[in-house]
């Protein structure tokens, strides 16, 4: 009995958690009734604890069936801390080594998945207080920081160190310590660099380059074509 009340409270605390971190919560009971991120979350904690128990087929059974009502797939052999929000949820992958930690949020279509060229420990570790932008896909056995912000379908690959923001594909920082690394936006959803942009921008500017020293090789051969006619006409001059 004693277990069972702890339960309840340890998920309704997640439940208020998720309703003051999201503006469009009613309160802690429309949490628990009508979203599918923390149902999904309370699923995966079933399953985890089937899956310790070394009972794989129930615990899978158990995450197959949260994916099949929420459209959120968590691999009961993740390891999850307290309090993660998944707002929204649908297409959201969590991997079976990916680990997470306390008070995260992650919006739908991210991805904590392997590269498929690593054993054993394959997918992040994602450390507490962490935000992760809608369709962004982090891959491999690295770290991200506690506090680190990750941009809207950003590609992460490599370390992310704590209190740093990235964004672009594939990611780079652009914000660490409140301080901008290069250009920076801040982290609201929608006003980050496109990587496609900045590629056409870097194109056009090499472009220019190739053009201006293109002309000044033009300039080149036409000085010397002129020395050349005119030590052409006087050897003419010469013969004559």
């Amino acid at each position: 009995m004693g277990n069972k009340v702890k339960h309840m409270f340890r998920w309704f605390e997640e439940a208020k958690s998720i309703a003051e971190r999201d503006p469009a919560a009613r309160g802690p009971w429309q949490v628990i009734f009508q979203y599918p991120g923390y149902k999904a979350v309370r699923w995966y904690r079933i399953a985890h604890w089937f899956h310790k128990r070394g009972m794989y087929f129930i615990a899978r059974a158990i995450s197959q069936h949260a994916r099949h009502k929420t459209g959120i797939e968590i691999h009961p052999g993740a390891k999850i801390g307290k309090c993660l929000f998944i707002d929204h949820g649908m297409g959201v992958v969590i991997g079976e080594t990916a680990e997470i930690g306390d008070y995260c949020t992650i919006y739908h279509g991210v991805t904590l998945g392997g590269t498929g060229k690593d054993k054993g420990k394959r997918h992040p570790t994602i450390g507490n207080n962490v935000l992760i932008g809608a369709g962004a896909k982090i891959l491999g056995p690295f770290t991200v920081g506690d506090n680190a912000k990750i941009g809207a379908n950003a590609v992460v690959t490599s370390e992310v160190e704590p209190n740093t923001t990235v964004v672009g594909v594939p990611g780079r920082a652009v914000r660490r310590d409140g301080e901008k690394i290069r250009q920076s936006f801040e982290l609201d959803q929608i006003h980050l660099p496109d990587p496609v942009s900045q590629e056409f921008c870097r194109l056009r500017s090499e472009i220019e380059r190739l053009k201006k020293e293109l002309r000044e090789y033009e300039n080149m051969l036409n000085e010397i074509r002129k020395h050349s006619d005119k030590h052409s006409d006087c050897d003419n001059d010469s013969d004559a």
